[in-house]
């Protein structure tokens, strides 16, 4: 057992499978030390949303505020003013998850693209980090981001998953990496595992990704299958047995990231927590 704390940076609490019993997943999640979860907005219905919990739950819960590639033609300039204005709220700590995604191709390659250089122009105004969503769009990814890199205040390659490559050139754009569940899936995985040595102790974040990407080896998993906040200490468990560190200097250093690079405010709540 160990006193300390985890930050869930990226949790889609939104979603409709937390309906019946959000307010569960957030005490479970403190229950198991994770004292501070960001609300990932993917669209606006789901960014609204996120800030309205974040309000809720002040310097419990926090927002961001964006459109996944998945809904890009829905960023209409209607829709980018209002992002422009919420994102300025305080209860909103990063802009996105924008990005590409050319595997699923849900909207079209150029409409994803411009999305993700208006969301980059739009964080550059508000002067708050990029929460980044990329899957087999690397290449056009990095191309655009170096394009903004320089009027941005810092950022996120939220659920990293990429080999050691693009890894470096994520390293190299000064992004923050994180790490969800995946890292736990021996399938697809494993190749994660020898990469966390790679990530400076100031530049690795943890996240669950909730309700997606349970934990493969998760013992005793919930008939739902969904997964929560309450699991990010066993991922960060399969994250420090990887950088070869404890648990409880993992958590203390990607929780001071998380608070740096967001501007969370810091709590003096320590949870006993098993790992």
């Amino acid at each position: 057992m160990i006193a300390s704390s985890l930050i869930d940076i990226g949790i889609n609490l939104a979603h409709d499978s937390f309906n019946p019993d959000r307010d569960a997943v957030i005490a479970r999640a403190q229950a198991a030390g994770v004292v501070q979860m960001m609300v990932t907005g993917s669209s606006g219905s789901s960014t609204r949303q996120a800030i309205e919990m974040a309000r809720t739950h002040p310097d419990r819960l926090f927002a961001t505020a964006g459109v996944h590639p998945h809904y890009a033609k829905e960023l209409t300039d209607e829709l980018l003013a209002e992002l422009g204005q919420l994102a300025t709220l305080p209860q909103v700590v990063a802009v996105g998850e924008c990005g590409l995604d050319y595997f699923r191709d849900l909207a079209p390659r150029a409409v994803q693209q411009k999305a993700f250089h208006r969301q980059l122009e739009l964080a550059a105004r508000v002067r708050k980090p990029v929460f980044l969503h990329q899957r087999d769009a690397h290449a056009d990814f990095a191309a655009i981001l170096r394009e903004h890199r320089a009027a941005l205040v810092g950022g996120v390659a939220h659920c990293f998953t990429g080999p050691r490559e693009e890894l470096e050139a994520c390293l190299e754009m000064d992004l923050a990496i994180g790490i969800t569940g995946w890292i736990c899936d021996e399938r697809r995985g494993a190749h994660l595992l020898p990469l966390m040595r790679e990530i400076a102790a100031e530049r690795l974040l943890l996240e669950t990704d909730g309700p997606y990407l349970l934990p493969r080896d998760l013992p005793n998993k919930p008939q739902l299958r969904r997964n929560e906040p309450a699991y990010l200490p066993h991922i960060a468990a399969t994250v420090a047995r990887a950088r070869g560190e404890s648990l409880e200097r993992l958590a203390a250093s990607s929780t001071a990231a998380a608070r740096l690079l967001f501007g969370l405010p810091g709590l003096s709540l320590s949870i006993t927590m098993t790992g």
